[in-house]
């Protein structure tokens, strides 16, 4: 606690760290409170888990007083981010009693309007801040404090041009504090825009190497989703995290992996807030053992006790692997990450190792497993997969499409399709291949299991030989 009450925090939020027991500061505390306490503007290269809302959070609680108009701005890249980060405020601002209001998009204005006009501290996205300030919902004319919190999240996002407006509608004379894993160039020209002299701080990497094993194991294309289920079921890691690259990736990982006795749960961008809050809630109390996602889960969200991180699609970015591993070996507790490759993930895998030096991913070998089965419901257009429904040799270990029946089993492998099938359109039949193909007249023509020709010169039928015989 002495160290806390050296880096000049106040009672009220000092009340609050001695509740929760923290011991120490952390790197990025130690460096960044007191040039925040003293009304500096701050880059700080930091990322999740580093203990940076107590950081930003201390100055706003510190210098904010209740008295109903918003003092302290938080922008944020995702709904989840925003309400951690309000919980986070919340919570050590008890003391003080001040007002925080998150504002996100996926759900009514109406409540939102409400609680603003008593905000004193408002945790916002992007998008649904800017949805206020054009319906006059919103007042910024006082704003003191303007943190941009996972800022290099937000310009991947598309977010800098509504960052930059909702910036321009702040006093001039704010205090601003950016904090982001990475700077890059357009995040370092936008702070010599907006923010006056600020003072940089970067931090080690978040990611604690002796308490996090990394593996991976080398697969074919179409072993990677009967590997995982294997895994899942012979490990029984508490609490699983498996990143996917797309929605449909996760919406059929979590399908087929509740289809084999997990008890799974399944989060992206593309669902209903109010449906993403009861997962990450169910997730967090583990009644939920094992959660599917995109990288929306990666960044920002400070989920306790997750013991295994599933790389189930390699991310692009080399970074975005740094934020998925780092969602387990927290608070000095060990973890795993788990990376299934399969050819399509070589490059992905290459180029993560490039730019993180140091890291050191073991292979190991492949078990015996046994194939599983998977459904689709619909035609998919993922990687792997071709228009009409055609599969790609290589699919990937979701298995080949039979977009001719949606709700059929189909081995996760994929199947080989016999000689002569035809695959135009999605409600062909199976249909064999005339014994005489080879004849002018026959070209082309081929015959399902009733006899009917999808050539209109021919009418025949098929006897159960197989032959073709002529329509008496």
């Amino acid at each position: 606690m002495e160290q806390f009450k050296d880096l000049g925090l106040c009672e009220h939020v000092l009340k609050v760290v001695s509740n929760k027991k923290f011991e120490k500061p952390s790197e990025i505390q130690k460096k960044t409170i007191p040039l925040i306490l003293e009304g500096k503007d701050v880059i700080a290269g930091s990322a999740t888990g580093s203990g940076k809302t107590l950081a930003f959070g201390a100055g706003i609680i510190k210098n904010v007083e209740k008295n109903e108009i918003i003092n302290g701005l938080i922008l944020t890249p995702t709904r989840e981010l925003a309400e951690q980060v309000a919980g986070a405020i919340e919570e050590f601002a008890y003391y003080k009693k001040l007002e925080v209001v998150s504002v996100y998009g996926g759900v009514s204005m109406v409540n939102q309007i409400k609680k603003l006009a008593y905000a004193d501290i408002v945790v916002a996205t992007p998008g649904r801040l800017l949805d206020h300030i054009r319906n006059n919902s919103i007042n910024l004319n006082k704003v003191k404090f303007l943190v941009l919190d996972e800022a290099d999240r937000m310009w991947d996002m598309g977010f800098k041009n509504d960052v930059s407006k909702i910036v321009n509608a702040c006093p001039k004379n704010k205090q601003t504090l950016l904090f982001s894993a990475t700077i890059s160039g357009e995040l370092a020209d936008f702070a010599e825009k907006h923010m006056k002299s600020p003072i940089e701080i970067s931090v080690e990497n978040y990611v604690d190497t002796s308490k996090l094993k990394q593996i991976y194991y080398d697969v074919r294309d179409d072993e990677k989703f009967s590997l995982l289920v294997h895994l899942l079921k012979t490990k029984k890691p508490y609490l699983s995290m498996i990143f996917c690259n797309t929605r449909r990736n996760v919406d059929f990982v979590a399908k087929n992996l509740k289809e084999n006795g997990i008890n799974t749960q399944a989060i992206h961008g593309g669902m209903e807030q109010n449906k993403r809050t009861r997962v990450l809630k169910s997730f967090d109390s583990a009644q939920t053992n094992v959660l599917v996602c995109t990288d929306v889960a990666a960044r920002g969200l400070d989920i306790q006790g997750v013991s295994h991180i599933y790389n189930y699609d390699l991310p692009k970015d080399a970074n975005d692997y740094i934020h998925r591993i780092g969602r387990t070996a927290r608070a000095g507790a060990e973890g795993i990450a788990v990376n299934i490759l399969a050819s399509r993930d070589y490059n992905s895998f290459s180029n993560i190792l490039k730019h993180n030096e140091g890291l050191s991913v073991k292979r190991e070998m492949t078990p015996r497993f046994e194939k599983i089965y998977v459904k689709f419901d619909t035609p998919r257009r993922e990687s792997g997969f071709r228009g009409r429904g055609r599969p790609v040799r290589n699919a990937s270990r979701g298995g080949r499409n039979n977009s001719r029946s949606p709700r059929r089993n189909i081995p996760a492998g994929g199947i080989r399709r016999p000689a002569g099938r035809d695959t135009r359109g999605p409600n062909r039949r199976h249909i064999n291949k005339r014994s005489d193909s080879s004849s002018p007249k026959s070209r082309g023509g081929y015959r399902d299991k009733r006899g009917a020709s999808d050539s209109p010169r021919s009418r025949s039928r098929v006897r159960s030989d197989g032959q073709r015989a002529r329509r008496r």
